[in-house]
């Protein structure tokens, strides 16, 4: 299995590349994003392949967020790579996990090939994705404690959400901070 490649971009479209390889050309399916992060010359990929029983594809991804984004999509029933790349394309994978966290449909509808009843199977299959660059952060990590805290005190996720919507500080203040404004609810 092809987990990684680096070569020399010989093409680059919006959708697509064409990486050569010492000597092999290998096309490449990526996202906008990465496209637009690819200058031509040498680049690094991270890959996931595909294998079919009509073709071997090939996706790639600069960083490795955008990798777990499109691994974890397509674990979904129902949402296939094509569908997958079109996520990566229309969002980062830190705007993903607000959306998700925020349950905005209206926004994950603007990817194509995603209705109401695919949107509501994100929602509720995801319902946890964390970006990794999100864990590194302390004050994201924070946050997740305290919501964890608070859960397990008997407070439902959603409303924990929203009372510590903006919200900032280490653990305990945000606690505090939650526990405040859910005895209010």
């Amino acid at each position: 299995m092809i987990v990684g490649l680096e070569g020399v971009v010989e093409r680059r479209e919006p959708t697509f590349i064409h990486l050569n390889v010492n000597g092999v050309c290998y096309e490449v399916q990526v996202s906008i994003n990465t496209s637009n992060a690819i200058e031509q010359g040498r680049v690094k990929l991270q890959i996931t392949q595909i294998i079919r029983e009509d073709a071997h594809l090939l996706f790639g991804f600069i960083t490795t967020d955008e990798k777990k984004l499109f691994d974890t999509v397509l674990k979904i029933n129902g949402v296939g790579p094509k569908v997958g790349l079109a996520i990566c394309s229309t969002f980062t994978p830190e705007t993903f996990a607000k959306v998700i966290a925020s349950k905005d449909v209206s926004m994950l509808k603007r990817v194509p090939g995603i209705g109401p009843k695919a949107a509501s199977r994100i929602f509720v299959e995801l319902a946890d994705f964390i970006v990794d660059s999100q864990q590194e952060n302390p004050s994201v990590g924070a946050m997740g404690e305290a919501v964890m805290a608070l859960e397990s005190l008997g407070f439902k996720k959603d409303a924990i959400q929203k009372a510590l919507l903006g919200a900032s500080g280490d653990t305990a203040t945000l606690v505090k901070m939650g526990l405040k404004k859910l005895q209010r609810l």
